[in-house]
């Protein structure tokens, strides 16, 4: 499946897509390239069961958390574009996951402005400015 065909009309709407503060969702990551559909935004798009909507900068605990939980984030895999990831990074991760990871102490910081609205559904505004990043940009 090229990254074209990825992507729906009704998908693809970055203007009008809000963020956890009600206004239009900034990028999160074109390098590397995260997000369901690999376009840098971390959406709400309802066919993701993942849910890649939070924006989170990678931490070195976080990697080795999701590694041991069975995804490695960390290990490139040319074969999928993907190149590993490394302590700094900004990657859309999954709402479960970042939860779960909470839970156990390890949650990464989050961009507030790059993480969808929908998120607020799960986890409460609170929370997100608990682990909000230093540079929100």
């Amino acid at each position: 499946m090229s990254h074209d065909d990825r992507h729906s009309a009704d998908e693809i709407d970055s203007d009008r897509e809000p963020n956890v503060f009600g206004d239009p969702l900034k990028p999160c990551s074109v390098s590397p390239e995260t997000g369901y559909l690999r376009d840098g935004n971390c959406r709400h798009i309802p066919r993701d069961p993942g849910r890649h909507e939070i924006c989170a900068v990678m931490s070195q605990e976080f990697l080795e958390y999701s590694r041991r939980q069975g995804n490695d984030l960390i290990t490139p895999r040319p074969e999928l574009e993907f190149p590993g990831l490394h302590p700094g990074d900004r990657w859309c991760v999954c709402v479960p996951r970042w939860l779960e990871a909470e839970a156990a102490g390890f949650a990464p910081p989050v961009v507030l402005a790059g993480t969808a609205e929908a998120v607020l559904g799960e986890v409460s505004m609170n929370m997100l400015r608990e682990y909000a990043h230093d540079s929100d940009d």
